[in-house]
């Protein structure tokens, strides 16, 4: 709590002594004696907006909550002791601050977002994009590598992430990484990422020995045209738009899984010593969308060698199929700011024993107050699970969430 109040009382210092100094540089007179301002404060699409007339210096202020209510528990069950979870979750799920902006040049730029509610710093990155097909990236960030975890929780399609992210996110991690976008005309259409990380999750700032992460995406836009990372057709594209990526990644760490906290371990690995775990994995994607409907599929792949012992191997199968869209766009009469959706995911956390499996059948309602701003989400989950040679375990869950950034 202390580390919370230390952090907005810095803030919010910061931030008076930019509106003195934006007071008292304001105006200045010119050899008219007219008066003209030098800085100035408005509020946009990313929250509030510091911008001098020079356009060499922008920051953008963003405030933004979470607030969710689920039944009977808000987490994707693990174990079969999960499904007996009864509890009311009512709970402020995010509450971030998030800074922005450029300095010095348009394309020398920066971004930071903290965490009130768990006092953790989440990204701190600077980023060089003067040419579009290179740009470089240094800090800590939320690597880019499956669409769904790359998508902010505030722009996505449903409530939360599907059960997948827990066993195949790379999370946050610290490094460098090279990308751009290669534009050739028409279908010749590229994104690409080439990255080099620590390796140890979110706070991670040094390797556990010399076995660094090494992480590629490349993405094609068939059509053109870039996809943003951002759920829901809110935008109403009237031309398809589309993608299609692969992404790979390669790690030697302690640690079989990663979250928000950092790094962690999956059901029945032990917690590891130094370089125990070589974890190789690989994604394919797609997604689209066009006039109002959207969708994003997922396949992922995740090979685990314990080097201590006698080099076992796991391996691990995962997909997900999410589909989206706004029914105003075929009967006039249904809201225009509400949005249907379903996912289906699908994850074996080990392909040699299929008996073991887990299911997810989710349905929900989006009401757009204000694109992704300002909206409600309800929506309601089957999770369907098999350990081992135990029964199958079934079981509901319900959230409603209300999202909002200012």
């Amino acid at each position: 709590m202390k580390r919370t109040l230390r952090f907005i009382h810095i803030l919010f210092f910061s931030l008076t002594l930019l509106a003195c100094a934006q007071g008292t540089a304001q105006e200045t007179k010119d050899t008219t004696q007219t008066k003209q301002k030098k800085f100035f404060l408005e509020y946009g699409n990313k929250g509030f907006i510091f911008q001098d007339r020079s356009g060499n210096y922008m920051m953008n202020l963003e405030f933004r909550g979470q607030f969710r209510l689920a039944y009977p528990t808000d987490n994707d069950p693990i174990t079969n002791d999960d499904y007996k979870e009864q509890e009311i979750y009512l709970a402020i799920r995010r509450a971030r601050i998030k800074v922005g902006g450029h300095s010095f040049r348009p394309w020398l730029k920066y971004y930071m977002e903290y965490e009130l509610f768990s006092s953790n710093l989440l990204d701190f990155r600077l980023m060089f994009e003067k040419f579009p097909w290179l740009k470089i990236k240094i800090g800590q960030w939320k690597i880019q590598y499956n669409r769904e975890r790359i998508i902010s929780s505030g722009k996505q399609q449903t409530a939360e992430r599907s059960i997948l992210t827990r066993e195949f996110t790379l999370d946050r991690q610290q490094g460098i990484s090279f990308y751009g976008h290669l534009a050739g005309g028409g279908a010749a259409n590229f994104n690409y990422w080439v990255s080099v990380f620590m390796g140890t999750g979110r706070g991670g700032v040094e390797n556990d020995d010399m076995h660094l992460m090494y992480m590629t995406r490349l993405q094609w836009n068939p059509n053109g045209k870039v996809l943003k990372f951002s759920g829901s057709d809110i935008e109403y594209h009237k031309k398809f738009v589309m993608l299609l990526a692969m992404a790979a990644v390669t790690n030697r760490s302690p640690y079989t899984r990663f979250s928000q906290s950092g790094g962690g371990e999956l059901e029945g690995f032990e917690p590891g010593a130094i370089g125990q775990y070589r974890v190789n994995q690989c994604m394919e994607e797609t997604a689209g969308k066009y006039k109002g409907f959207s969708w994003q599929q997922e396949f992922h792949y995740k090979q685990i060698i314990d080097k201590i012992n006698d080099d076992a191997k796991t391996e691990m199968l995962g997909n997900l199929i999410q589909i989206g869209y706004f029914f105003h766009g075929i009967w006039e009469r249904f809201p225009k700011g509400i949005e249907l959706y379903t996912r289906q995911a699908f994850f074996f956390p080990d392909v040699q024993n299929t008996n073991q499996v887990s299911n997810e059948y989710t349905m929900g309602v989006n009401w757009f107050l204000s694109g992704h701003r300002l909206k409600f989400t309800a929506e309601a989950s089957d999770l369907v699970s098999r350990y081992a040679q135990d029964a199958i375990q079934d079981g509901w869950r319900f959230r409603v969430q209300l999202d909002i950034s200012f």
